[in-house]
């Protein structure tokens, strides 16, 4: 088989088997990185000294009998806004081009604990700040699927570095999609997971009382190994999950506005394949997710802004003006108004929950619109600001009511499925992903 493409945990049993060894594979991917024409949009840089080293390191542990987990001797990528010693870390920004962390993310420092190995920083929007994955300042990935379409965002290198096999899983970060988005796009997994549940320490922040990191991945089962590098908690038992008897609400009404007839389409027909497996379908709309939503422009662009504009208005020339533009949109916002929008929020959040404890997860579409052309979102700035707030309009309403979520393949190019859960249910909701997963795949 091509083990450039195969699911991490596959690769770490593969490992553990003998069949399989961390420095033959390890120098696959940096080859195959190297070598791919649009290597250098997807990777900004590669730490090849950095991934040569663990993987020595990893196959010596093999020999020894000594492996510290199922990924140890997997090689992913990280996104570059978490940190890495001594590996420029840019957040795609030229605003901080140059800057070299002196020690690893609390995120890499344990999957490195883990044997992990480190290959690279992945491009990604600037500043974290747009769901599209545009970057004309630094670099923007190609699509997986199709080169021509914006790959989406901010994890664009992340999730296109394992979509086209430069990389078994890739860890990106989640403000109001950054993880679910790119992996719809390019036909993967992504979970994001509660606020707090991982490491924040070392990830340059763009909205601190939103931003998680997590993992981008082929399978649900590679996301619960990562997820439990990551949090340092055992490995979620994805045995004996069924569809059979899951409860499961259809959100009506927001998700729906304006959307495309693929996205649409595509969810509906896997809705039908989850019925089909024994889950119970119920459909339902409340209002505090509207209400909720009303307030994203109170609560993201004032906290963002209020954390870069030192940097920004020092040189915002440096910046492509719609993300310049986002930015100072936060500006805007006064703060007895930001402060009524969090109290206004809590609440919301706990309608929400009680509404919703019935549940096993909520689904929706995860975009609501196919990916668009990348050019012409380049030199439409009307069109680009059109597209991305459609492109994490359904994503963002699990940032905002604190809710993990993970998006699996449809089936149908492009188009995510996507659950959430319970706040802090995390684990539960891996496994009730799992039996999704199985039942969309084996229909």
């Amino acid at each position: 088989m091509d083990w450039l493409t195969a699911p991490a945990a596959r690769q770490g049993r593969a490992i553990m088997a003998g069949l399989l060894d961390p420095l033959d594979q390890t120098e696959a991917y940096l080859a195959a990185a190297a070598a791919h024409p649009d290597g250098a949009r997807i990777y900004a840089r590669l730490s090849a000294a950095r991934a040569r080293a663990e993987a020595v390191a990893a196959h010596d542990r093999v020999k020894a009998d000594l492996r510290r987990s199922l990924l140890d001797g997997v090689a992913i990528s990280w996104k570059d806004n978490i940190d890495s010693a001594g590996i420029a870390t840019e957040a795609g920004s030229r605003l901080l081009e140059g800057r070299v962390p002196a020690r690893d993310a609390e995120s890499l420092a344990r999957a490195t604990r883990a044997g992990m190995i480190c290959l690279g920083k992945t491009h990604m929007t600037e500043l974290a700040f747009s769901g599209l994955g545009l970057n004309p300042r630094t670099a923007t990935p190609p699509n997986a699927l199709d080169p021509a379409l914006t790959p989406g965002g901010s994890s664009s290198g992340a999730a296109v570095s394992v979509a086209l096999g430069l990389a078994a899983a890739a860890v990106g970060s989640d403000t109001g999609g950054s993880i679910r988005v790119p992996a719809a796009w390019n036909d993967l997994a992504g979970f994001k997971p509660s606020h707090g549940v991982h490491p924040a320490a070392g990830v340059v922040p763009l909205c601190r009382r939103f931003d998680v990191v997590g993992p981008i991945a082929r399978t649900v089962e590679d996301c619960a190994e990562i997820v439990s590098v990551l949090t340092g908690q055992p490995v979620v038992d994805l045995k004996g999950t069924s569809a059979t008897g899951l409860r499961v609400m259809v959100l009506e009404g927001v998700p729906y506005e304006d959307a495309e007839e693929g996205p649409v389409a595509a969810f509906d027909d896997a809705l039908k394949r989850l019925g089909q497996a024994g889950a119970v379908i119920t459909r339902a709309s409340h209002d505090s997710v509207a209400r909720a939503m009303a307030l994203a422009p109170v609560l993201f662009a004032p906290e963002a802004y209020g954390i870069w504009r030192a940097q920004i208005e020092d040189a915002p020339e440096l910046m492509w003006a719609p993300i310049l533009e986002r930015f100072r949109g936060g500006a805007e916002i006064g703060a007895p108004d930001y402060v009524a929008g969090w109290e206004t929020l809590a609440r919301l959040r706990r309608e929400w929950s009680a509404k919703t404890a019935f549940f096993d997860a909520v689904v929706l579409p995860t975009v609501p619109i196919m990916p668009p052309d990348a050019d012409r979102l380049l030199t439409d700035q009307a069109e680009f600001v059109r597209a991305n707030l459609l492109t994490l309009r359904n994503t963002r309403i699990a940032n905002l009511l604190d809710l993990p979520a993970l998006t699996l393949p449809t089936g149908h190019r492009g188009c995510g499925l996507m659950l959430m859960g319970h706040s802090g249910g995390d684990r539960h909701l891996l496994r009730v992903a799992n039996a999704v997963e199985a039942a969309l795949a084996v229909a």
